[in-house]
């Protein structure tokens, strides 16, 4: 197993979902190795510049085996990495919470993406082992 996951969740747009993206993290974390799991840390500062993250964050999305997002919170960051990763042709998983918010019509008209829908968070752990299974 052991893939490189690059989990794309919101930072600047909204830290609302911080806790659920640490627990997603760390669960995927026991079998597979997660490139962005500052995304899960609960006090988040960004000491880096701009300039830095973007260099970091692409390379990252280049060298990962798939991405999984937790995409509920609306944000352009995650919308960027989303583009960037079909462009490298990264598979990507996507999570997101209906009650909480609707989904851009670029990610549900783009069957590219592969989108789960859930009503509560113990839904999301088997289509993970599913993904990372399969993958």
């Amino acid at each position: 197993m052991n893939k490189k996951v690059y989990f794309a969740g919101s930072i600047r747009a909204g830290r609302v979902d911080a806790g659920l993206y640490h627990r997603l993290i760390t669960y995927i974390q026991n079998t597979d190795t997660v490139l962005t799991e500052h995304v899960g840390f609960l006090n988040l500062r960004e000491s880096r510049d701009d300039i830095h993250i973007y260099e970091q964050d692409t390379a990252w999305l280049r060298e990962a085996d798939l991405l999984i997002g937790e995409v509920t919170c609306p944000s352009l960051g995650v919308g960027y990495e989303l583009a960037y990763a079909e462009r490298f042709e990264k598979p990507c998983y996507l999570f997101y919470n209906p009650a909480k918010a609707n989904l851009s019509a670029m990610l549900t008209g783009d069957s590219y993406f592969h989108i789960y829908p859930y009503e509560k968070e113990e839904e999301i752990y088997p289509v993970i082992d599913e993904i990372l299974h399969r993958q």
